[in-house]
Parts: C-alpha cells; sequence; structure tokens
C-alpha cells in the first residue's frame, strides 16, 4: 500500500457539504499532497489509550509510512507527570512503550530543536491567550501542549514536510478553523459574557487538524482495527467520543454512511 495521505477519503465527502468533513484535508484526491508526519496531541494518545486502540500507531505507519511525533510538552503531559499517579500509570507507560519502540518519534529526529518549539510555542501562546476577555480581563484558554504542537507543526511545513496535527481539543481547533464561534463556545463554557478581542488569528489558520474519531475511521477504512463486524465502526466512533473527541452525533452519522 502507497503512503498517499492519512486522511485520505472519498471524493463525494467534500468539506462544504459536511460539518464533519471540516477536520478532512480540502483537497481533491488528485490534488492531496502526501502527508508525512502526523502531530500528536495529549488528547489522542490518552483518547486511544483508554480505548484500547493504541497499536493503531504502529498498524498506520507500517501500511501508510506516515511517521508520528510528539513534543517534550505532550510527553510530560502523558509520559512524565501521569506515571507518578496510580490511576493513570498503565496509559502514560503504554504511550512510553510507542517512544521506547520509535513508533512514536521525538522532533530531535527531525532536526528541531526543544528551543526552537518552545520559542514559537510562547509566541502562539501569547496570542492565543491574549484573544478573549471575561469580565475586562483575558484568559487562558490554551495549552503548553496544544501550542507546541502547532509550533512543531510551522517548523515541519517550513522544512517542506506535509504535516497535520492530531488534536481533540475544540478550543484550538476553532481558533484556526473558526475564531468567529469562539465567542459563543466560551461563554456557554464559563456561563458568563466574554468579548473577543480579533488579533492576529490569520496565524492559525494554516494548521489542519484530526480528531481521535477521524483517525479510528481511517483505520476502519485500512482495514487494521481488530475489532470487526457490521458494528465496529459505529464502536469505535461512539468509544473515541465518550473519551474526548468533540464529534457530534450527526458527524458520526455521517461518517457511518461513507
Amino acid at each position: 500500500m502507497t503512503a498517499e495521505t492519512l486522511m485520505q477519503m472519498e471524493d463525494r465527502y467534500e468539506t462544504e457539504k459536511s460539518p464533519a468533513a471540516s477536520y478532512f484535508i480540502k483537497l481533491k484526491r488528485k490534488e492531496q499532497k502526501k502527508i508525512k508526519v502526523l502531530v500528536l496531541d495529549s488528547g489522542i494518545l490518552i483518547n486511544l489509550s483508554m480505548n484500547g486502540l493504541l497499536y493503531l500507531f504502529e498498524k498506520m505507519k507500517k501500511i501508510s509510512g506516515v511517521r508520528f511525533v510528539v513534543t517534550e510538552d505532550v510527553k510530560y503531559e502523558t509520559i512524565d507527570r501521569p506515571v507518578n499517579v496510580p490511576r493513570f500509570e498503565l496509559e502514560a507507560l503504554q504511550i512510553k512503550s510507542l517512544i521506547e519502540n520509535k513508533i512514536v518519534e521525538m522532533p530531535e529526529a527531525f532536526g528541531i530543536k526543544k528551543q526552537e518549539i518552545d520559542k514559537r510555542k510562547s509566541e502562539f501562546m501569547r496570542i492565543a491567550n491574549n484573544s478573549i476577555k471575561a469580565n475586562g480581563k483575558f484568559i487562558n484558554i490554551v495549552s503548553n501542549a496544544e501550542m507546541s504542537c502547532l509550533a512543531l507543526s510551522s517548523i515541519l511545513t517550513e522544512k517542506g514536510i506535509e504535516n497535520i496535527i492530531g488534536i481533540d481539543e475544540r478550543t484550538t481547533r476553532l481558533l484556526a478553523e473558526k475564531p468567529e464561534n469562539l465567542e459563543e463556545m466560551m461563554s456557554s463554557r464559563l456561563h458568563q459574557k466574554i468579548e473577543i478581542v480579533k488579533k492576529n488569528f490569520y496565524v492559525f489558520e494554516k494548521f489542519r487538524f484530526i480528531r481521535s474519531a477521524e483517525f479510528v475511521y481511517v483505520a476502519h477504512k485500512k482495514g487494521i482495527l481488530q475489532v470487526k463486524g457490521q458494528k465496529a465502526l459505529e464502536a469505535v466512533l461512539y468509544a473515541t467520543k465518550y473519551k474526548g473527541s468533540s464529534i457530534s452525533f450527526e458527524e458520526i452519522d455521517e461518517l457511518k454512511k461513507l
């Protein structure tokens, strides 16, 4: 099997016609570039770990040639910190084994230093966390791990390496895709009126994302899910939703029809 693209979908699944499709590459198959790297945020690793689906990374790497990479901030959130908490120790060790076996790599494998990522991450953090006010004060809306993924993605792009970010967190995706929807979402989340300060959102427009739910959809299409049967796709989509992938019931229904 060729390393076409991790996000290759059927031609009829067009972004402008489907809410779920907004998280897939918009280009037609013949226009799509080969995705070489999937930058993993903490959420997608934790989601797949809790659902017993971490094996998909090794299988996907073998059949597609896509490489997986995490930043130091993501490693801290998924391994270094939780490994000392009995409740989360097993998941942390499972994720750690992916790095030890080089199924998931660190940025150094691409010649990218932590200092370079940290510098760019700080700039993204500054812009994002100075974009929303509540009671006249700016509020933090993104984490170090999320912004480190964007930083790494931007550096990979500058190196000419096609990449996409695996992230379940809705806020970061809205910054890139629909910043105008942030006001409604944050007002609902904080139960108070908030103010959007629209400055420099354009720096987030270039990023592309995939959620856990779409990743397992691709795995199902590739035939690498261990669970089989008519309801297998529905089962893994709901499993990722209930472990943190912000996908709607309507989007799940659309994916099931493809």
